[in-house]
């Protein structure tokens, strides 16, 4: 077991999905949780799940609206203040909405953008002064970045953005901090659960370990890139995708 002994992680997105297995692993190795959502509802049930399954580092959860621009600047700072400092950021926060370019609205495209990719920039943006030695920060992309996805054009987009953004952001930030990006490919959480029903057959067969991946299996990969393991590691993109795209 990795080991997160006297660190901090802020993690967005972290009431479910991805985010909530990252919490649940970080802080079975040991990590103190500034955890973040827009649900703060759920944030206290996790918080209270995380205690329950015997984790007892330092807990504070943050409601948070990735797309406003001062809130990610309050809660990098709140979670700085309570914690005592920021070592690693997982920004799994986003929307995967459903349109067809040709009947796509303005308003559906700029507001895709405002969570998904303005988001990454204002909470990136925000943790940089809070963090030390030794810290890094992964954002979550997509396989869409890398390949497109019908009907998701805004999000394949957004996530392209994301992985250009955290290349350059590891060139300004080293050496005292590595961004990296992890790129799921189908993978069963709340997100993907209308996708799964209209296209999951067709998925599964176009993946070579013939499975869909678990939240767990990417917050494994996430937690690898946080830790001392990669410490020569920067600027990089970690597919985790079953061989549904092979770079």
């Amino acid at each position: 077991m990795i080991s997160f002994e006297g660190k901090t992680v802020l993690i967005t997105g972290a009431a479910s999905g991805i985010g909530k297995a990252c919490a649940m692993l970080m802080g079975s190795a040991g990590a103190a949780l500034a955890l973040s959502d827009i649900n703060e509802e759920a944030l206290a049930k996790l918080k209270a799940e995380l205690e329950s399954a015997g984790i007892r580092a330092s807990i504070s959860y943050h409601g948070l609206d990735i797309a406003d621009e001062d809130a990610c600047v309050q809660t990098a700072a709140a979670a700085a203040a309570f914690h005592g400092r920021i070592d690693h950021l997982i920004h799994a926060a986003g929307i995967y909405p459903e349109a067809l370019v040709s009947d796509m609205q303005a308003a559906d495209w700029q507001r895709l953008m405002r969570i998904n990719l303005d988001g990454t920039f204002y909470i990136c943006r925000a943790v940089i002064k809070y963090l030390g030695e030794d810290s890094s920060i992964v954002n979550l992309a997509s396989v869409a970045a890398h390949r497109g996805s019908f009907a998701h054009a805004h999000y394949a987009a957004s996530k392209g953005a994301v992985s250009s953004f955290s290349k350059s952001l590891a060139l300004e930030l080293a050496p005292k901090t590595r961004v990296n990006v992890v790129s799921p490919g189908i993978i069963e959480t709340p997100m993907t659960i209308d996708l799964l029903k209209q296209k999951g057959q067709v998925m599964l067969d176009s993946t070579p370990l013939r499975r869909f991946g678990t939240a767990q299996e990417v917050a494994g990969g996430i937690a690898f890139l946080c830790s001392p393991l990669a410490r020569f590691v920067t600027g990089e993109t970690l597919h985790i995708n079953g061989g549904l795209y092979i770079v």
